[in-house]
C-alpha cells in the first residue's frame, strides 16, 4: 500500500484499516493506542503487549518523557535492542498468533 506523503499518513491508514483479529507491531505509543481502540492486538518491538489495561499509562509515560526531554531533564535515546528483546518479541508474537487462531 502506498499512502500520501503527508505527516502521519501511514499511521492514519493503519488505524483506519486495522481491527479485531489483526496484529500491529509498533514502538509508536500513539499508534498503539489507536490500534488498541480498534480491538487489534498490539505488540511493541520487544514483545510488550499494549492492551486496554496498560495503554493509558504508556501514553502518559510517553508524554512525561517527551516533556522531560524538552526541558533537558533527560537525554533522548533508546536502549539497544538485545537478543533477549528479540527472543521475548518472538515468543509474544507466537503466543498472540496462537491466541488468535484459538479464538477464530
Amino acid at each position: 500500500v502506498v499512502v500520501a506523503e503527508e505527516s502521519d499518513a501511514t499511521d492514519n491508514w493503519i488505524a483506519d484499516h486495522i481491527g479485531a483479529g489483526d496484529i500491529a507491531i509498533t514502538a509508536d505509543i500513539l499508534l498503539a493506542a489507536r490500534c488498541v481502540e480498534k480491538v487489534a492486538r498490539v505488540l511493541g518491538p520487544t514483545g510488550k503487549p499494549f492492551t486496554d489495561d496498560n495503554i493509558g499509562i504508556a501514553v502518559a509515560m510517553r508524554d512525561l518523557k517527551s516533556h522531560l526531554r524538552e526541558t533537558g531533564e533527560i537525554k533522548g535515546y533508546n536502549s539497544a535492542f538485545t537478543q533477549k528483546d528479540r527472543s521475548r518479541f518472538l515468543s509474544a508474537l507466537d503466543q498472540t498468533l496462537r491466541d488468535l487462531a484459538r479464538e477464530s
